[in-house]
């Protein structure tokens, strides 16, 4: 049985082309980059080359470049950091971020940070009206994904960058769903933008911040003074060289894979409301170019993913409590679903690899889908 995996928001496969690099990388320049031997200083020439190539994407400068093991950890440290070990003042987020920024920007509420939550609604995510209204004299940090990772829908985050700079107040940018699937763009307004190498074909293990200058932050892990101060520990870097080629590839290539994954994207969506009465899409906003979130009505969206799963297709659901028992998705909810639309709702999401024949095959797994 052929898989099909359509599950490409929550990891990539890696790019055939950097493998040879991540075990060159690995295997060969295996030196510490904070060593002054030779073998040290070849790796460290490897990273001041990665920083250096990712910076020259983004036309930033190389010291805004910082790594980490994952935008998990990025959110992380520039959350916790901004705001440092005694939070206070005014946060604006969305009710439909990731939870790498929803648990902790909680976790800084119950010290002491108070938080305005903007709707998303059933757009899919906040407007620039929206966080308008929300600011405050207190106002310290706006912090805001650039595309949800459950439904695709694309925040206005440049706008919400321009306000956010009109009235002095740094905006962080999560935008992990970004890259790979839509070009970005730096307004002055956006201070740190955060990006995870296993979204966009690199191996998992490295991801990366633009971190602006200006932006003042804490070290959230201590220890040594690798990547600027900001991230102690020794870098992993065959997965950071890989990252950075990874980077370099999908900018090079993004325009010639974006609009034929969109328009399979589009053809999938069609066929699926055709065969599917009374089936919808979640999200009415712009979306990025690869993802569907569909509510299938009256079905039982586990039975589907588990029907889908044994005829070799991969998609998502909800996330899983620790128990294992199915919790409908808190984003879906918040958007307006009911608890029964929730859960009978899949995220199917492709990649530069995904192809027609794949979309028809599944399809006509759908299509028997009692």
């Amino acid at each position: 049985m052929k898989r099909i995996y359509l599950d490409n928001n929550a990891t990539t496969p890696v790019d055939p082309r950097l493998l040879e690099l991540f075990v060159s990388a690995a295997f060969t320049t295996f030196g510490n980059p904070s060593s002054i031997h030779g073998y040290g200083q070849a790796a460290k020439a490897l990273l001041v080359k990665a920083r250096d190539d990712i910076a020259k994407i983004f036309g930033v400068r190389s010291p805004e470049i910082v790594f980490t093991a994952t935008a998990t950890e990025a959110l992380n440290m520039l959350l916790k950091g901004f705001f440092g070990s005694k939070p206070s003042g005014h946060l604006i987020t969305s009710n439909v971020e990731h939870l790498a920024v929803y648990a902790t920007v909680e976790r800084l509420k119950s010290e002491g940070l108070e938080v305005t939550y903007l709707e998303a609604g059933s757009y899919g995510a906040p407007q620039p009206e929206d966080l308008i209204k929300a600011i405050r004299p207190d106002t310290r940090l706006v912090v805001l994904m650039g595309a949800n990772n459950e439904t695709g829908v694309l925040t206005d985050y440049k706008a919400m960058g321009d306000i956010a700079l009109k009235h002095a107040i740094p905006c962080i940018v999560d935008g992990v769903q970004l890259f790979g699937k839509e070009n970005i763009t730096l307004s002055p307004g956006i201070s740190a933008i955060c990006f995870s190498g296993h979204k966009c074909y690199a191996p998992k293990g490295a991801a990366f911040t633009i971190v602006r200058r200006g932006l003042k932050l804490e070290p959230h892990l201590t220890g040594g003074h690798q990547e600027h101060g900001l991230r102690a520990g020794t870098e992993n870097l065959a997965s950071i060289v890989t990252l950075a080629q990874g980077a370099t590839f999908i900018a090079e290539e993004l325009n010639s894979f974006k609009e034929p994954m969109r328009e399979l994207r589009d053809y999938f969506e069609e066929r699926v409301l055709a065969l599917k009465p009374g089936a919808k899409i979640n999200g009415t906003g712009p979306r990025i170019a690869n993802t569907s979130n569909i509510c299938f009505k009256d079905i039982d969206g586990e039975a589907l993913l588990m029907y889908l799963d044994l005829h070799g297709v991969a998609a998502s659901l909800g996330s899983a409590c620790s128990s294992g028992a199915l919790e409908p998705s808190r984003v879906l909810l918040n958007m307006g679903l009911t608890r029964q639309e929730a859960l009978a709702s899949i995220r199917f999401s492709l990649g530069r690899y995904t192809t027609k024949e794949e979309i028809d095959e599944t399809l006509k797994i759908i299509t028997r889908f009692a």
